[in-house]
Formats: structure tokens, sequence, C-alpha cells
């Protein structure tokens, strides 16, 4: 399988090589030259078969040119074995035809667990087998840096340098990332917002010059192989709910529009998925550019859901590419409007397919704090802001359709304390392996919001 970058001036990529280049040096993301198909049997045997197998089935077509069928099983067992359920990401009914899938179950208690154990592995494996070392940064809102860190913490081959806006994380997250003690791991507070460290990831990457010193791979969802691991979960939910005999709606809450992209390719394998619900925050960005065709940036918006503060979707570019059939000229021409202008204008054979593909709606703090109250009292579970915003946006936009609607739990409610507390007066506790989290000593670095005191770190520490 080859892969190209949406901006088409990068090189063609192996798997391996794109993994370990996150971000192609035209500033594109990289993607497969095409999707391969499940068939109807692989999709109805992903509701019976074990989650590593479907697992395995559904990726191994992205990755057989590099790794081995046997040791590519072998990294996802291991990937998964710390997940605190047997399932990984169970389904769970809180109504007629509505659904949770509870993407929380692993080591930080968020859906980026998912992905980056296995990307975790994935490193590890290609790294020895090169003979290499890596320095891997991300930004991250509050979810993805402790997943990232949990992955890689400890491996010989890789230092970890990860961004995220200073006080905005909760402080669950942001602990996650701070208490970590093993010396490759470095989380830094950045005097700023996510899409400040997000732009701080992106130009280090374009700087070919630094990249010749230091090699840079990427664990955001810049990185392809994140997706890829998201794709599997959208399989086996579809089928635990009849597919491939019928079709099924998802509603995702959204703000790097990579979970939700990994729903749009398992759409194009073969899962009938009817429609993916964009679920925003007030950082609605993506919401407004559906109802309007126009991507227009503004200032972020602090909310209740911290994951979702965020105004630059990367992963837009992948499904804008997909949509302009694959044409790098209109994408550097959008991306170019982007830069300088703040906003573009999807074309309009772009736009029809968006808003045949998706539906999209916004949910404010009152609207989310409701949310959480009213799961709790009809069903008894406690839900995280974030879920709150897709069961929310779910609702609204499901509300014709009589096929399954399955909403993504991204978060343990415990990740949010305080918002869960006080909307149903009960505290969701953390699981007794993260009992003593509070209790652990902090490791941190505070940086001005600047691209070059981000350099002297990793320098000064690799």
């Amino acid at each position: 399988m080859d892969y190209i970058s949406t901006r088409g001036k990068a090189p063609v990529l192996s798997f391996d090589e794109a993994l370990m280049a996150g971000l192609a040096n035209d500033g594109g993301l990289y993607l497969p030259k095409n999707y391969p198909q499940l068939s109807k049997e692989q999709i109805k045997k992903a509701s019976t078969q074990p989650y590593t197998q479907t697992a395995f089935s559904v990726m191994y077509p992205y990755v057989k040119e590099c790794i081995p069928e046997k040791d590519f099983f072998d990294l996802i067992e291991s990937a998964y074995l710390s997940f605190h359920h047997k399932a990984i990401v169970p389904l769970t009914q809180i109504g007629s035809g509505r659904y949770l899938l509870e993407l929380f179950h692993g080591p930080t208690l968020a859906f980026k667990d998912v992905a980056l154990q296995l990307v975790g592995q994935l490193f590890n494996y290609t790294l020895k087998k090169r003979q290499e070392k890596l320095v891997v940064i991300g930004a991250t809102s509050g979810d993805t840096g402790s997943a990232a860190i949990e992955g890689l913490r400890g491996l010989e081959n890789v230092d970890v340098f990860i961004l995220f806006p200073k006080n905005r994380p909760s402080k669950v997250q942001q602990r996650q990332m701070t208490t970590v003690s093993d010396k490759n791991i470095h989380a830094i507070a950045v005097d700023g917002t996510f899409d400040d460290c997000q732009a701080i990831i992106k130009e280090l990457f374009a700087d070919n010059e630094f990249r010749k010193k230091v090699p840079l791979g990427a664990v955001n969802s810049i990185n392809w192989a994140r997706v890829m691991a998201q794709i599997v979960y959208y399989v086996t939910a579809a089928a635990s709910v009849g597919c491939p005999n019928n079709g099924v709606s998802f509603s995702v809450p959204t703000g790097n529009f990579g979970d939700i992209f990994a729903g749009y390719i398992a759409g194009r394998m073969g899962v009938p998925i009817h429609k993916l619900y964009i679920a925003s925050n007030e950082n609605d960005i993506l919401t407004r550019c559906f109802e309007t065709g126009i991507y227009k940036k503004s200032g972020v918006i602090t909310t209740h859901s911290p994951s979702m503060d965020i105004q630059i979707s990367s992963n837009f570019e992948r499904l804008l590419f997909d949509l302009s059939g694959r044409d790098p000229d209109i994408i550097q021409e959008l991306m170019k409007s982007l830069k300088h202008t703040g906003e573009f204008t999807i074309p309009p054979q772009i736009y029809a397919q968006f808003k045949g593909l998706f539906c999209a709606d916004r949910c404010d703090n009152h609207q989310t704090k409701q949310t959480i109250q009213g799961v709790y009292q009809e069903t008894g579970i406690l839900i995280d802001p974030h879920t709150a915003v897709g069961v929310y946006v779910g609702n609204k936009c499901h509300k014709q359709s009589t096929l399954p609607l399955i909403n993504l739990a991204c978060a343990s409610a415990a990740k949010f304390p305080d918002i869960v507390t006080e909307a149903t007066n009960q505290k969701p506790k953390l699981p007794a392996f993260l009992a003593d989290l509070f209790e652990r000593q902090e490791r941190m670095v505070e940086m001005p919001n600047d691209i070059h005191a981000f350099k002297e770190i990793i320098l000064k520490n690799i």
C-alpha cells in the first residue's frame, strides 16, 4: 500500500515511512492510495469474534508490505492487554435503538488509548527493525497527550515531547501527563491555546533544516496510523447492531476531525453508515462550515468539553482531499486561503458531498450539563461532557431516522469530576489503578507560545 500527501508534492511512502514521517514534508497529510474493501461476511464476523481479530482483518491490508502477519497480530494483542474490559470497546444500550460505544477502558480512560496503545507498539517495532531513534512530538487539548505518553513511556528508542495549553485541560488530564516519571517523557505547558500548540507542531514538521538534525515523528491524528486504528471500532459497533443487513448512524464529538474521519473511512470500506453526525461544542467551526460552506476561524472559547476547544480541524483536509477526487491543487488553494485570510469556501461539488454524508450541530455548556443530567436520570450512567455533546447532537440530528444510533463515549466521567458532579450530584471515582493520581509528583516545563523555545527544549533533552 502506497501513501500519498493531500498536497501532492511530498514523496509517496510505504506504511512504515508514513508512520515515521507523521506530517508530509509539503505540509499535507498522508492517506493510503486506496481503501481496501470489507466483505459482508467480514463485517458480520465482527459481532462475534474477539476485537483483536477484527482489528487484524480491518488494518492488515494497510500494513502488509511492511509487517508480517504474525508480527502484526502480536502487536495488536500487546496493544490491548492494558485495557480493563474484555470487549475492549463495549456497546451499552441507553434507549430504544440508541447506544453508547464505550471507548474509555484503556489506561488513560479516553478513546485516544484505542489508537495510541497500538501506535506505540508500531513505533517500537519499526524503530527496532530499522535500528533508529525517533523524537515524537504532539499537541494535545487533553487526552491525546496522556494516551501518547502512556503508549510510549519507557521506550529506549523514543523521546516524547507533548505540548498542551496551560491551565486548559482538566486536572485529571494534566496529571496523567505530568506525573509520569520515565526519562523519555517531557510534558510542556504552553502559554496559549491548543491551536497555538498545534501550529508549533506543524511549523516544526515543515522545518526541513531542523528535521535533518532531529528525526521527528507525530502522535496527533495527523499520523495516519492513529486514524487507521480508529476505523476498527466503527466496524465492530456497526456489526453489533445488525450491519451489514441494515444501516447505522454515528454521533461523534468532534474537534480535530480524526475520529469521525475514521468513521468515514469505515463507510468507504463497506460498512453501511447512513450518516455521521459532527457534534461540536461552542467552538463550532465545523458546524458553521456544514451550514454555510465557509470554513472560517474564530477565537477559541473555553467550554466544559476542553478536548474540543479547537478552531483548526486538521483532519478535515483529508476529507476535502477525498471529496475533491483527490485533487491536490484544490487542497493547496484552500489551505493557502486559510493561512492568509483565516477562511476558505468549499467548492460546490465538494460541499454537496459533504452535506450528503454528514449532519452537524452544536451543544453549548448549559446543554452539555443538562445532557449529563438527563442521561444519568434515564439510565443511571455517568457520561463525560464530550460524550454529552455527542448525545445531544445525535438526538437532534437523528429525530427522523429509525436506524440504530451509536454515540461515541470518548472519555470516562472520572476525568471531568467537577462538571459531572455539578450536573448529577454524583462524583465519579477514578479506578483503583489511578486512585493515587493526585498524590504523585508533577514534572513539567512551562513555555511561551514560541517555536524557538520548543526547539531549544528538544535539543537540550534528546
